[in-house]
Order: structure tokens, then sequence, then C-alpha cells
């Protein structure tokens, strides 16, 4: 074994015993170390040609450079190939892969490569050269840490086809305690992370004063050092429960240190403990999250502290937490979108009026689980209840314009009502109509102009036109407006010789235009 290199305090203390003419046996035990460490000192001193005069105006670093550099080697310069040291810690930072595996690797390609301890040695001075870790003091109630486990866990959807789809976890962890929270979802999206955080905040008891999530789309927007832009519906989260989104700084997993440690426990505790097990649904997986993640917190004792995690959290977290609120968040969407020239919106397949002035401009719809409301530049425009995405639309009367307010009222039973108050031969009339169309809403337009003439020629003119169009068998707004122009409403109505008796009004009867 190499002789251990002796501190600079030591190695003045052999100058100085050494001129004293004590023994190196002697020096080795005064100054607590092996005699094989004098003897390489004093050597060192020797081949540096340092003497007690010379050593005694230099400070430590100059004299262990002085003493430990290799003589006639320009320093820093080795003699073996240098591993790339910058890939080897980007390598280390990958699931499974240790400093074993790399030297490995390293030695097959340069067989006259360093031994693996010399290989260790240079790997810790280089990470020694990174930057420092600032030491993170974690205050009661301050802080919760929250994130997805990279790994998932198989649920079983459907037992006769085998169906399996992967749940993921959602870990959350108080800084100063380290009482944690788990549970499996669906998805990573927006609606099943502040779902989470919700039950997260009952779990805990309380709210915390930050929530530190990393930079994952759902919370973050756009990742940036100094101004981050936090997802809108997570902010609005945030501000419901009474506090702020911090996010970690984008690329330094150590500002997230707590939760990647819970993660961690997660992975190789929890996850550990259920890859036997095989779960048929979400909530029967979240149970058994539920029962692994109390007894975590409740009957493991973190050694160095001899506390469980729930009697930290009821020492440190709790009397700093905020109280929840009497009502639960609830999960609303925010989207982009550009109003209809019929001045609706489509939401998830349907739509929804808003007031016709604000067509063709770009609004913004919040979507809850129940309802739907409209923001044009703050302002809420328009609320509706929502529906399913069924193609249909759901329109108020007062986003209308007046004109197809008018129109919109008018309806084929309507139509009929109005048509018989002003006469049998008018209701016979609109009645053709709405039946020789192939839809009877084609025939509203013209119902609705014939009903109209009413106002301008009166009712009475307007039921003999009916019957004089329904006479010549003309069923069109036109024809029976041409009538009521040309007066032929007040000519005298053609009958068959020898005939006195009333025309028969009735939509089977053709009339003689039929005829010829």
């Amino acid at each position: 074994m190499p002789a251990k290199r002796a501190a600079m305090r030591q190695v003045r203390d052999v100058v100085r015993m050494r001129a004293a003419g004590i023994s190196a046996r002697e020096i080795a035990i005064r100054i607590g170390v092996a005699p094989s460490t004098v003897r390489l000192t004093m050597k060192r001193l020797a081949d540096a040609g340092l003497d007690e005069a010379a050593i005694a105006g230099m400070n430590d670093e100059t004299l262990e450079a002085r003493l430990f550099s290799r003589v006639g080697t320009k320093q820093g310069l080795r003699r073996r190939v240098e591993p790339d040291f910058a890939l080897i810690h980007r390598e280390l930072k990958r699931k499974h892969v240790t400093l074993q595996i790399l030297w490995d690797e390293y030695i097959e390609r340069h067989p006259d490569g360093y031994r693996y301890s010399r290989f260790c040695d240079l790997y810790r001075s280089f990470e020694r050269r990174l930057s420092v870790t600032m030491r993170q003091t974690h205050v009661g109630g301050d802080k919760l840490f929250v994130d997805y486990a990279g790994d998932t866990v198989p649920v079983v959807v459907d037992r006769l086809k085998g169906t399996v789809r992967r749940a993921q976890i959602f870990v959350a962890v108080m800084g100063a305690s380290n009482f944690s929270y788990g549970e499996a979802t669906w998805t990573q999206g927006l609606g099943d992370w502040i779902g989470a955080h919700g039950r997260a905040f009952e779990a805990i008891g309380g709210v915390p004063n930050l929530l530190v999530p990393d930079n994952t789309k759902v919370a973050v927007i756009k990742a940036c050092l100094y101004d981050p832009q936090i997802n809108r519906t997570y902010a609005a989260m945030a501000a419901h429960y009474d506090t702020a989104v911090l996010p970690t700084r984008p690329r330094k997993p150590r500002d997230k240190a707590k939760v990647e440690g819970c993660v961690l426990i997660v992975e190789r505790w929890l996850l550990g403990r259920l890859r036997h097990r095989t779960f048929y649904s979400l909530a029967e997986l979240n149970a058994a999250i539920a029962d692994l993640m109390r007894r975590l917190n409740e009957e493991r004792v973190i050694r160095r502290l001899g506390r469980t995690r729930r009697q930290l959290l009821e020492e440190l977290d709790r009397p700093k937490l905020k109280a929840l609120p009497v009502e639960p968040y609830v999960f609303a969407e925010w989207r982009i979108r550009r109003v209809g020239i019929d001045y609706h919106v489509e939401v998830e397949k349907h739509f929804y009026s808003v007031p016709f002035r604000f067509a063709r401009q770009e609004v913004e719809a919040r979507i809850t689980a129940r309802t739907v409301e409209v923001f044009a530049r703050g302002e809420r425009i328009a609320a509706h209840i929502r529906s399913s995405g069924n193609g249909g639309h759901t329109t108020l009367r007062d986003h209308m314009p007046s004109s197809h307010r008018r129109h919109g009222d008018w309806t084929i039973d309507r139509i009929r009502k109005e048509a018989s108050l002003v006469g049998a031969a008018t209701g016979v009339l609109c009645e053709l109509i709405l039946e020789r169309r192939s839809h009877p809403e084609q025939g509203f337009r013209t119902c609705i102009g014939i009903l109209r003439l009413a106002k301008s020629f009166g009712a009475l003119r307007l039921e003999a036109a009916a019957e004089r169009a329904i006479e010549i068998g003309t069923l069109s707004y036109g024809s029976v407006r041409s009538i009521l122009d040309k007066r032929l409403d007040q000519t005298g109505k053609r009958q068959e010789p020898g005939s006195d008796a009333a025309p028969i009004l009735h939509p089977n009867i053709r009339g003689p235009r039929y005829y010829q």
C-alpha cells in the first residue's frame, strides 16, 4: 500500500522536528502518521531542495505544488490515454450506469489505461471542479415539490381481451418534513395534474406557500430562468388555494432534489412491492398505493431524525400550512377560439352562441365539466351549460340580431296557427306549401312572406288571394303577391256552369288548371 500523503501542517512539523534532530520514527509518533509517510515527505523535501528557511515564506498551496508536482514532467500532462470525463459524468446520470461499467468500457478500448482505483480518483477530481451545490434549507409549510415518476404501473382494463393500460404515478413531497403523497392517474395531462394537486392538499391537510414543479409543459408554457410562463389553468388553481407556483430552473435537477429522492423511494420501494400484483382498475391501484404511502409516512422512521414523516409533518409543517378553501378547485381548461360568421364557437364538437357583434373575433373559452364560458378581452360575454359533442348548436335568443330573432321565432306550429287565424284558405295554402317541399323548413320563408302580406293588404284580401292561388294551383309567394297587386282577389270567381255552391277547399282538390 502506498504511503499516505501528509498534510501541509504535518510537512512543516516534519521539517521543524527533523531540523531538531528527532528521528523519523519519533516524528511519526508525534504527528500521528506512519513512518513511511515521514520518510516520503523528507525525500520529497530533499528532491525539491526545501528546508525550514525555504518553506517559512510559502503558503500551503505553493508548498504542496513544490512537493507533489512530478519532477521532469509538465504538470497536468498524464502518460496514459485520458478518459472523457465529461461524457462519463453525463452517462452516470442514466439509469443503472455505474463507474465500474464505464471503466470496463474504457479499459476495453484502451488496455494500457488507468486501473480502476486511479480511474475513480481522476473522476472524483473532475467532479470536484464542477459547479458547487447550494445547501437548501426547507422551512416548515413552505414548499411542496411535485412530479411524475418515470416508471408506470400496468392496469388490466379488459379481462376478456387482456388489454393493459399504463398508469402514471404522481408524487408530491413536503420540503421540511419529507411527508410524501402518491397516486395513480391515467395520463399526465392537465386535468389529472390539477386533480392530483387537490387530493395531495387534502392528504397533507393544508396548503403550502409554494408549489415547485419542474418545467413540464403541463405546468410551464415557456421555461425561462428569470420569467417562466405558468399554464393559465395551473396558475388559477394555485390562486384558488392561495399559493404560488415556483418552477425549478431549466436543466437544474438539484433544485428539486427532494421530490427526485421521493420519486426514487417510490420506484424502489412502492413500485417494487407492487410489481407482482395485478390490478384491474385505477381505483384498485390507488387503494394499494394509499396503503403503502401510509406505511411510508407513519411507520418508517427516518433514522437520522428519529421521527416518522407524519410526526415531522405535524411538528414542522402543520403550524405553517394554509387552510384548505371551503370549495375545492373546479378544473377548467382555457382554449383560444375564433367566432364563426354565425356567431358560434366550437368546443368539443358542439357549437355555442355568443353575441352577434363578436362574429369573426378571437375569444377565449373556459371549459369545465359542466359549463362553457366565453371571454373577450377579459370580459365574459357568454355562458352555457356544456353539451355533448354531437355537432349540435346551443343558441341563446339574446345573442341573435333582431332579424334573426324574428326568423327564429317561426316554427311549423306557429306558421299553421298564424295561417289559420287569417282564414281557412290561407291555412290550406300554407299546409300545401309545407307538404310539397322535400323538407318542411324549405317552405318556411314562403309561408312567412305570404302571412306578412296581411299587414299590407289586410287579412280578408289575403284570404281571398289564397283561395284564388289554390284554385289556379300556384303555391308561391310571388303568385299570391301578384294576385293582390293586380286585385285578382276582388274579381268574380270562376265556377262551373250551373254551380252556385262555394268552391271546395281541400289539399286533394287539384283545381281546373291541372287539366289544362
